[in-house]
């Protein structure tokens, strides 16, 4: 969908429109940094304008004081019922660039059961890196630690640790093997990008796993018109995510399988217009 790709430009460029930080090395510590973006977006990325919801979240788990997170949790649960996972279709650059990745000619692993079972990896690592361990580490150590920014996210070393390093020298000399860890984390990324489609997001991401919690309930995303559906499982043949059926927990509600759809079963926009109107035909038949 055209539309999409230029929404997913438009999103990457509103994200980290801070332009000259990608020149000079600096990170943008202006007050739209206290606001979180939808979508995941390193915070120390020198072209980021908001804070990324997920590293805001471990940052309240982190440090000398253990807080709960109110503000962040409650802007994740706004995304969460408006969008679900449209943010992951629609608003989130490392998305994007695992899609561009993608269209690289190249053997496909396509889904199957087993990328299906996969899909749960998220949710373990979600609840083990970004809330687990930070709160364990306040208890042991004293200090709080962002796990998953710190020891896994490839975002982060793409966005924030790459532009940065380019930009200040003296960087290169506290490298060490975090860094080379990270580093190996991301080759992997987009290696694995090129053959397989949206790994990270499928597998990984903790904050696709906790917007999926919401697809269902959520204002905006997929719907299909049970009374048009004629099971023919096109949609499905065509969706190259781990979904099971359109709309459920891994969809990401692209859109892909619109046209697919021999009897125009399937609308993306407002669950509850789409509901209203629904009701009023069947009232009218």
């Amino acid at each position: 969908m055209a539309k999409r790709t230029l929404i997913q430009i438009l999103t990457a460029f509103l994200y980290n429109g801070n332009l000259p930080g990608f020149l000079n090395g600096r990170i943008w510590q202006g007050p739209s940094k206290s606001i979180c973006v939808p979508g995941l977006n390193c915070y120390s990325c020198p072209g980021a304008l908001g804070a990324c919801p997920l590293g805001a979240l471990q940052s309240s788990l982190s440090g000398l004081l253990l807080r709960f997170p109110f503000y962040v949790l409650g802007l994740m649960l706004l995304f969460g019922l408006l969008f679900g996972r449209t943010v992951c279709g629609w608003l989130c650059p490392f998305g994007f660039i695992q899609e561009l990745l993608y269209k690289i000619p190249s053997p496909k692993f396509t889904k199957n059961k087993a990328t299906r079972t996969l899909t749960k990896l998220k949710y373990i690592i979600g609840l083990l890196f970004v809330i687990i361990l930070p709160v364990i580490f306040f208890y042991v150590v004293g200090v709080g630690a962002p796990a998953f920014c710190k020891y896994i996210c490839p975002a982060g070393t793409l966005e924030a640790a790459l532009p940065l390093l380019s930009t200040n020298p003296f960087l290169k000399q506290n490298l060490g093997m975090l860094f080379n860890w990270k580093l190996f984390l991301l080759l992997v990324t987009v290696i694995a990008s090129i053959v397989i489609y949206r790994p990270f997001c499928r597998f990984i991401c903790p904050l696709g796993a906790f917007y999926s919690l919401f697809n269902k309930l959520s204002y905006f995303g997929i719907q299909v018109d049970n009374v048009k559906c004629i099971g023919c499982d096109a949609c499905i043949r065509k969706c190259k995510m781990d979904c099971a059926k359109v709309g459920d927990r891994e969809c990401i509600n692209c859109g892909e399988c619109i046209d697919t759809c021999p009897v125009n079963a399937i609308s993306l926009g407002s669950k509850v217009k789409k509901a209203d109107t629904n009701v009023a035909e069947a009232t009218n038949n």
